[in-house]
């Protein structure tokens, strides 16, 4: 039999393997490879993650509150990066938006802890810097100041109100349970890497939202090295595990 109808099919449970059709997985979508867990087509990937990422224009990730662009997904350090079109930033201030996950997204693929929310134009009267101060930290040892001086488009709110509004940097489980109307500021911008951003210019920040993700080891990762991919059956989700010997294995 030749190296290329060679393939050896290992059951990763005790289900008796059913007659499937297993369709080849896309291995890339605009430049950024797609690998387990996850996958665009049926039955490739985990079954949790399988289509939470959509190969067509900017690989977009969507959530509750919008569609975001698939920045880089960094598979030995399990971080996925993304970036909202509709978020501020330091050139361009964006209407009053929202970060929302759904429940089961914020469970399985949530915000890094390196990555910080920056809540900006707030209220003096606001909870988040009032009842639940706590939720505010030091950032790189970056200030309010700064961000209303520095930036060309944050600079709006100082001149509005003729003094420096508070802001806050905080973590992603005060978005998550808290809209910008009840933490009462206006605008937010999301950064990340933020532990190598001290003393590092507003202009030069990373800007955009790290996810972080984790999965059994199953052994996907030596049978993607020898040229396989890992899948399920979409009408039972049993997980099977398929290793092509002959490298190479699947389209662009």
């Amino acid at each position: 039999m030749s190296p290329f109808a060679l393939l050896t099919i290992f059951m990763l449970t005790l289900l008796p393997l059913p007659t499937l059709t297993f369709s080849l997985c896309h291995t890339s979508c605009n430049n950024i490879p797609i690998n387990y867990p996850f996958g665009v087509d049926d039955g490739c990937g985990a079954p949790q993650y399988c289509k939470m990422l959509n190969c067509s224009t900017n690989l977009p990730f969507i959530t509750p509150s919008g569609t975001y662009k698939v920045q880089g997904i960094h598979y030995n350090k399990k971080t996925p990066t993304i970036y909202d079109p509709s978020m501020s930033t330091c050139s361009i201030l964006q209407p009053h938006h929202d970060f929302v996950m759904s429940e089961i997204k914020s469970v399985i693929i949530p915000p890094a802890p390196d990555t910080v929310f920056t809540l900006l134009n707030c209220s003096r009267d606001s909870s988040v810097l009032n009842h639940y101060r706590s939720l505010c930290f030091n950032f790189s040892g970056h200030s309010c100041d700064e961000l209303y001086g520095s930036c060309t488009s944050f600079r709006l709110f100082h001149l509005l109100s003729n003094n420096t509004p508070p802001c806050c940097f905080t973590g992603y489980d005060t978005v998550k349970y808290m809209s910008m109307n009840t933490l009462d500021c206006t605008h937010y911008t999301t950064v990340y890497n933020t532990d190598g951003l001290h003393g590092v210019a507003l202009l030069d920040w990373i800007y955009g939202i790290k996810l972080s993700y984790s999965v059994p080891n199953t052994g996907c990762d030596q049978c993607g090295r020898s040229g396989g991919t890992c899948g399920f059956d979409v009408k039972i989700e049993g997980m099977q595990l398929l290793v092509a010997v002959w490298g190479g294995w699947g389209p662009e």
